[in-house]
């Protein structure tokens, strides 16, 4: 069954209301996944964006160093 966002009232939640449902639904959601409930075009994604990588070394920088970065690291 498709949830849609009017039939719930969401869309008459107030932008900040709308904001912290996403949070509390993110929150919600499990630390690991079980791979059949990761979409196809997810996994399809992935193996596009790996080949990329592969095709490409040296373009970009791994997520953890962007990620220290960002918090203020080196």
């Amino acid at each position: 069954m498709a949830v849609r966002i009017d039939s719930l009232g969401i869309d008459r939640l107030s932008v900040r209301d709308r904001l912290d449902l996403i949070e509390q639904i993110w929150d919600s959601l499990p630390e690991q996944v079980e791979p059949q409930d990761i979409p196809d075009w997810h996994v399809a994604e992935l193996a596009t964006r790996r080949r990329q990588a592969a095709d490409s070394p040296g373009v970009g920088k791994p997520w953890r160093e962007v990620l220290e970065r960002l918090e203020g690291g080196s």
